[in-house]
């Protein structure tokens, strides 16, 4: 880099660093760092650990003049499936005669959602009858819709997006294939769990046109090696809003069985409104030990934050490369810049010295997570500086890790605020807590980021507070601490953060809720946070420390016995693996670094279920209660 270059990049950093002093303009971000030892949690994520794992199909319905059929394999004995839209259903076995599927099925009414998010269905059951293809006919009167069907769980549809790169312009892919269980607990995938005989990528774009793509198994689609069962195709994202990529597999089991698998992916493409614009990045000292480490970069949108994280290294006595440490948070480009913190002691307790660089660089959406920028390595010009004795031993402490804490707020008083979920109100019974005020964002549907920056708003009024949260409010309230300074920051207590139900890696009903909103046009809303896919990004950026002042609880319905089906909501366990909540499953309400209070039967998601709302038991919420920080 020229020298007049280095200049005028550090008299821009200058105006960075002048301008953030003013909190005035929203909540202030959080400077963040952490040792090398965890570069692997803060990379972006692979594809494969958001996939999912679908037991069920949901079918569309096309509104066809005298009446749609479909197929609807049956694998165990039991046919059990929702039909959205209305309209008369009959049934017939195979090689059988139609019926009125009322007068041989149990059947009954049932909502499919989360909170107010719901759409309504008429639900069907019947036990004990042939395996097969079994036809379902729903007559002319039906506008369309879908039909969801539940398969056997011994065969699921692994199904994920090869990248994250959700940008206009892109070709996106999507892969697909049968995965099973094997002798001794492993895992069997593609041609080794079942033999698939179509395979479609069915696209709806924002505007609502849909597009369905073939599926290859062709070794030419991201799909592996040709032939082995593995699906792929991709599209080619040419507009800005949420897509539903679902991709449909029909085929046979292991045993020959027919089946019918799908998975609903929901994904939110974006402009390109930021692109680097230099191939490298300068450091300015502010005076207190710290840098300010500049990333060159054209950003297309006044004051747009971003999400953005970098690893830092230089180079050892040995010549040989030297990690120091890893830096991120929010970040609002400034004069052609946007800026991350470091703390010059973690370059002393790394011993490194000149040359520095940046590596695995990523700027991102901070609504959705897309990358917008990357560059694997970037050389970081570090002016010369006087550092403290290399391998200095002091412990990590605030400043190293979330940089200087500003003024203290203008609030008074300390809080406990009690927060609900996505499309949600005030679900806490507040005669339980004390020193407590309600959150209220009533049947809203927003980002973790924006949820998180209302929240910051929200408790501007108190010089501290807590949080007791449900569902998504949980997810929410670690992202306002971990990223942005409020009065969680000043808060006193043993529990922090506390949460219930909150499904911190995903649910898989986010994809299937969109994918139905898409067609009857209401509810709050899509939001791929709450995807798997959305959640395994968005906890890519949540370091450890952070993570160890949750404390969350999950539930899931009570069991009765044996050979009784169990569920909180009929409708929604079709598609969730038990145990789960109606909502939330078990296992991906589990914060990994976080504290796990404990697991409780006999409690849903939410009112309305078959049995109680978690957020009212009141042993839990005094217990909540009493611990909580203000």
């Amino acid at each position: 880099m020229s020298t007049k270059r280095t200049a005028l990049y550090l008299l821009c950093l200058f105006a960075f660093s002048a301008s953030s002093a003013q909190a005035a303009e929203g909540p202030v971000a959080k400077q963040l760092a952490g040792p090398p030892a965890e570069f692997d949690a803060m990379r972006a994520p692979d594809p494969a650990q958001s996939a999912i794992y679908s037991k069920s199909a949901l079918i569309p319905v096309g509104a066809v003049e005298g009446g749609w059929q479909g197929r609807l394999p049956v694998e165990n004995g039991r046919l059990r499936f929702l039909v959205f839209g209305g309209g008369s259903v009959e049934v017939a076995p195979p090689g059988g005669r139609f019926a009125e599927a009322a007068g041989v099925a149990r059947a009954g009414a049932a909502e499919f959602g989360i909170e107010q998010a719901s759409y309504p269905a008429d639900y069907y059951t019947l036990d004990d009858v042939a395996n097969g293809e079994w036809t379902v006919k729903i007559d002319g009167n039906a506008r369309g819709g879908y039909v969801l069907l539940e398969g056997d769980e011994s065969v699921e549809l692994v199904s994920y997006p090869t990248h994250r790169r959700q940008i206009v312009g892109e070709s996106i892919g999507v892969v697909a294939a049968l995965s099973a269980g094997g002798a001794k607990d492993e895992a069997l995938v593609g041609n080794a769990a079942g033999r698939v005989d179509t395979a479609v990528l069915r696209v709806t774009g924002p505007d609502g046109k849909v597009q369905e793509l073939p599926m290859f198994d062709d070794g030419r689609h991201d799909d592996g090696a040709a032939a082995d069962g593995v699906y792929g195709a991709a599209f080619d994202a040419r507009a800005a809003g949420a897509y539903l990529a679902q991709t449909i597999v029909r085929g046979a089991n292991g045993k020959g069985r027919p089946l019918v698998r799908s998975a609903e992916h929901l994904m939110t493409v974006v402009e390109r409104s930021l692109s680097l614009a230099g191939g490298e990045a300068a450091a300015k000292s502010t005076g207190d030990g710290r840098y300010a480490l500049g990333i060159p970069v054209t950003a297309r949108k006044l004051d747009q934050h971003y999400r953005a994280f970098a690893q830092v290294w230089g180079t050892g006595a040995d010549g040989n490369a030297v990690p120091v440490a890893w830096v991120g948070g929010m970040t609002t480009p400034k004069a052609g810049l946007a800026s991350l913190g470091l703390d010059a002691r973690w370059i002393a307790r790394s011993g490194a010295k000149a040359p520095f660089e940046l590596r695995d660089v990523r700027i991102e959406d901070p609504d959705h997570f897309v990358p917008l920028a990357t560059a694997q390595r970037m050389p970081l010009a570090l002016p010369n500086a006087r550092l403290p004795a290399a391998g200095a031993s002091e412990a990590i402490d605030e400043r190293m890790t979330m940089g200087v804490r500003p003024a203290a707020t203008k609030g008074t008083g300390q809080r406990l605020i009690l927060v609900h979920g996505y499309c949600s109100g005030g679900v806490w019974p507040a005669s339980q807590f004390t020193t407590a005020s309600t959150f209220l964002d009533t049947n809203q549907n927003r980002s973790h980021d924006a949820f998180a920056r209302l929240l910051q708003t929200y408790g501007s009024t108190w010089a501290s507070f807590g949080t007791v949260a449900h569902s998504q409010g949980g997810a929410a309230a670690l992202h306002l601490y971990t990223y942005y300074w409020s009065g969680l920051d000043y808060a006193t207590g043993s529990r922090l953060m506390q949460s219930v139900g909150t499904p911190y890696q995903g649910t898989n009903l986010a994809g299937i809720l969109a994918t139905l909103g898409s067609w009857f046009g209401v509810g709050c809303g899509t939001n791929d946070n709450l995807s798997y896919s959305g959640a395994t990004a968005w906890l890519a950026g949540i370091p450890n420390a952070n993570r160890a002042k949750v404390n969350y609880y999950t539930t899931a319905f009570k069991t009765t016995n044996w050979w009784t089906n169990d569920y909180c909501n009929v409708a929604t366990d079709l598609v969730l693996n038990d145990p789960e909540d109606g909502t939330t499953e078990q296992s991906k309400g589990q914060l990994p670094g976080a504290v796990n209070r404990g697991h409780t039967t006999g409690q849903c998601h939410t009112t309305g279920m078959r049995d109680p709302a978690q957020y009212q038991d009141a042993s839990r919420n005094a217990t909540m209660n009493a611990n909580a920080a203000r």
